[in-house]
């Protein structure tokens, strides 16, 4: 079917094309921050198993967001690991690491997505898609913050990640 919303068929596939990454960025920092969640041990479990939980629940329910907005572009939202792998530059993580270890990995997959999403915005404003450019505005701010509370952990230098089996 035609659509005509004021953004042509070769602008809609840029934007889509962009928002395709983001979506398997997003979808692959959803599933590391998970798997670490259940995996997290050390002096700062109770800590980092909660904080791991709220990111990884807001996190889920922003891919629907994300897929959606490329569904309302008229196309369809890449929905296989195979794709995801294909198209993110966050990786899976197949080990079971030290608290500290999965605290960095979550920061470097925050700023990895914000870059991500940073790009979707310039393609989304360079085509006047006001939506898309908000969508990923929205999420820039969430993944900076998660970055930065992240960050925080590993700041505290000798305080509770002092038992820590790696070293900085």
């Amino acid at each position: 079917m035609h659509m005509d919303t004021g953004i042509n068929t070769e602008n809609r596939a840029k934007v889509v094309e962009s928002l395709s990454t983001v979506l398997a960025d997003a979808y692959m920092l959803y599933l590391k921050t998970h798997n670490f969640h259940w995996n997290v041990t050390g002096p700062m479990f109770s800590s980092l198993h909660v904080m791991f939980e709220e990111q990884y629940t807001e996190q889920w329910n922003a891919l629907d967001d994300i897929a959606e907005r490329i569904r309302s572009l008229g196309h369809f939202a890449p929905a296989t690991s195979k794709r995801y792998a294909e198209l993110s530059s966050i990786t899976e993580e197949p080990d079971v690491l030290s608290a500290k270890d999965m605290i960095r990995q979550l920061v470097d997959g925050n700023e990895i997505l914000t870059r991500t999403l940073r790009a979707g915005v310039k393609v989304a404003d360079e085509i006047d898609d006001f939506p898309t450019a908000d969508l990923l505005t929205t999420r820039m701010d969430v993944h900076e913050k998660n970055a930065w509370m992240l960050r925080s952990f590993l700041e505290q230098g000798a305080g509770a990640m002092q038992g820590d089996a790696s070293s900085d």
